[in-house]
């Protein structure tokens, strides 16, 4: 459903510094989304912070090669002179990590601009188009509605966001609008070549290592219309990747013939279980994620629960073949 933007235009007249943030472990689109919106605000005269509270993934450096984003770390109280924060790529308290008892406690003014399904209304103002295929459109959109215009390495960040989300405009929620879109920002100076190099041929020795280990794991249930594999947490060490080198990883479960719904169970560094869902037409994989205290798409969610591998793994897959089933 199409945004009424007059009340953002409102938002950003009322307020003078900014802060930015997107969901924890940031894909093209959360980190696309705020980097184009935060230099727009900036070439009209705010001040802005962009800030995360969890590491960058080293694949998205080259968007950011002047370092402006930086990692929230708790307290966080030298972030209290923004009077306003904009919250791109996620609705919900518990994909902000430490950053959302920040947001609790000092209660700015927030604005969410996302296309998720579900949602905190952690925010007095809510931008949410659940059909865009990104939030990179919704960011697009916002700057358009400010008079802002698309430098070249904002139309890269938007492109990246926008070819992202769509698996490089492979996935169901590709349609005309998205190559009208995409064909604007090559216009404002996009390089699909160029971005395409840098996300998916400059992979590390560790992230092919890790890549391998998925593979290994790979294993077919429920009449093999599940695949499901995992990452276990001393595969870190043993293989020196970092947690967002499994980004995408789970979309090889769901390549195989056959399969409605693909499952990767990842054990995180610091404790729990983080559990990504993809899946084919039958099962909406969002309300299965939500069951678990996630959410997301109706064909890519995600959830993270605090237990044993085993004893999520059995959960979840307890859950899907109801979900097949129903």
């Amino acid at each position: 459903m199409p945004v009424d933007w007059t009340p953002f235009v409102e938002f950003v007249k009322r307020h003078r510094k900014f802060m930015l943030t997107t969901h924890v472990r940031p894909d093209g689109d959360g980190l696309g989304s705020m980097l184009a919106l935060a230099e727009s605000l900036r070439d009209q005269g705010k001040q802005v912070t962009s800030v995360v509270a969890s590491s960058l993934p080293q694949r998205y450096a080259f968007l950011d090669p002047n370092g402006t984003v930086a990692r929230f770390l708790p307290p966080g109280e030298q972030w209290l002179p923004a009077d306003a924060v904009i919250v791109l790529d996620t609705g919900t308290y518990n994909q902000l990590g430490d950053l959302a008892d920040f947001l609790r406690r000092h209660k700015p003014e927030i604005a969410v601009i996302d296309h998720h399904l579900t949602q905190d209304h952690l925010g007095e103002w809510m931008f949410i188009d659940t059909e865009a295929e990104a939030t990179g459109r919704l960011a697009y959109e916002a700057i358009q509605s400010l008079g802002g215009r698309i430098s070249e390495s904002a139309a890269n960040a938007l492109f990246v966001a926008l070819a992202m989300d769509t698996g490089w405009f492979r996935h169901s929620n590709t349609t005309a609008r998205t190559f009208e879109l995409s064909a604007e920002l090559v216009r404002c100076g996009a390089r699909p070549d160029y971005l395409y190099d840098q996300l998916f041929e400059q992979n590390s020795l560790a992230r092919m290592q890790l890549m391998g280990r998925v593979l290994d794991r790979l294993q077919l249930a429920i009449d093999n219309r599940v695949a499901y594999t995992e990452i276990r947490r001393e595969d870190y060490e043993a293989t020196g990747a970092l947690p967002q080198d499994s980004e995408d990883l789970v979309n090889f479960t769901r390549s195989i013939a056959g399969v409605e719904v693909g499952l990767l169970f990842m054990e995180q560094p610091r404790g729990g279980i983080k559990i990504s869902f993809r899946s084919r037409e039958q099962v909406d994989v969002a309300k299965l994620a939500e069951q678990f205290g996630g959410g997301g798409h109706r064909r890519a969610s995600g959830a993270i629960l605090h237990e044993p591998l085993e004893t999520v793994r059995e959960k979840v897959l307890a859950a899907v073949e109801k979900a097949l089933h129903a």
